[in-house]
Order: C-alpha cells, then sequence, then structure tokens
C-alpha cells in the first residue's frame, strides 16, 4: 500500500512539472528570445564595472577606517580605480557596437593573431597595475599597523586565476 501510494505521489508531481513546463513555454507572438548570457547580465546586480567598483571602494573604506588624514590619499587610490572601470566600460560599449554593426563578419583569429591580443591585454594590465600601485604605495604607507593588516586583506584583488581566490584549499600552486 505504501509503495502504491508513494509511486502515484512521484507520478503526479512529474506530471505537473512536465504540464508546468508546457505551459511557460513562449509562444511565436511573445518577443524573441535573447542568449542566455544577455539576460543574465541585465538582471544581474552591479552588472557595470563602475557599480562594481563603487560598491568594492565603499567597503574597502568602511573595512579601512580611513581617518580625515588619510583622506588625500584614499581620493587619489580611489581616483584611479575609478577611472579604470570607466575605461573598461567604454572599451564594452565599443566591443558591443562592434559586434552589432556586423554581427555575421567576425572570423576566429589566427594564432598569432589571438597571441598579439592577448599581449596587448598583457601590457594593458601592466599599466594599470603600475597606475594603481602609484596611489596605493602612499595610501597604504599612511594607514596605522592595524589598517596596514586589513588592507593586506581587502586591497589584494583575489579574482579570477590568482592565488587565494580558494583560501581553504590552500590557493593555487600546492604542492
Amino acid at each position: 500500500m505504501k509503495k502504491l501510494f508513494a509511486t502515484s505521489v512521484v507520478a503526479a508531481g512529474l506530471a505537473a512539472a512536465v504540464a508546468g513546463a508546457f505551459a511557460q513555454t513562449p509562444d511565436a507572438t511573445s518577443a524573441p528570445a535573447r542568449p542566455f548570457a544577455q539576460r543574465h547580465h541585465e538582471q544581474r546586480a552591479f552588472r557595470m564595472p563602475s557599480e562594481r567598483v563603487e560598491a568594492r571602494l565603499a567597503y574597502v573604506h568602511t573595512a579601512l577606517k580611513i581617518t580625515p588624514a588619510q583622506q588625500p590619499q584614499w581620493d587619489a587610490y580611489a581616483g584611479v580605480l575609478r577611472k579604470q572601470a570607466a575605461t573598461m566600460e567604454q572599451r564594452f560599449k565599443e566591443r558591443r557596437a562592434q559586434a552589432e554593426k556586423s554581427p555575421g563578419e567576425r572570423k576566429r583569429p589566427t594564432a598569432v593573431e589571438r597571441h598579439e591580443r592577448q599581449r596587448e591585454r598583457m601590457a594593458a594590465a601592466a599599466q594599470r597595475l603600475d597606475e594603481l600601485l602609484a596611489v596605493e604605495k602612499p595610501l597604504y604607507a599612511a594607514l596605522s599597523p592595524e589598517q596596514q593588516h586589513v588592507a593586506d586583506e581587502v586591497l589584494s584583488f583575489r579574482g579570477r586565476g590568482t592565488p587565494g581566490r580558494f583560501p581553504h584549499r590552500g590557493g593555487f600552486g600546492r604542492g
């Protein structure tokens, strides 16, 4: 009896799920479907680099407890991050505009072209890091030892592909 009841419940659940899936299928008169990545990007919070930078700056400013005496160094640091975010947003807009102009004309780059682009990206990344270090060093020097300890955690970039992304696993490069 219990087995029959359990089977009936599972069958009813599956039937409801399938019916629900068909009920949500868009018809031909609805708006054209956009790629998942585009829909996901539009719905995501802090979708623009400037929004992410502002949130990050607010967090770091609070975590470091910046004093009025340290504010000039902080403003220089924040200014560089904001400028870099604005530059990144402009590049995104240019790429989107280029992709919309000629969606079918793009061809796959050759191996040499990919390496040249990679070199350009690495050179630009080194330049951005130099700009950041130029303002981060004076800020770090103006911090108290307690603030420096906090800065060692909150100012380090722990993004994609860097050690510390998975601190609970010991980071990358663990032998």
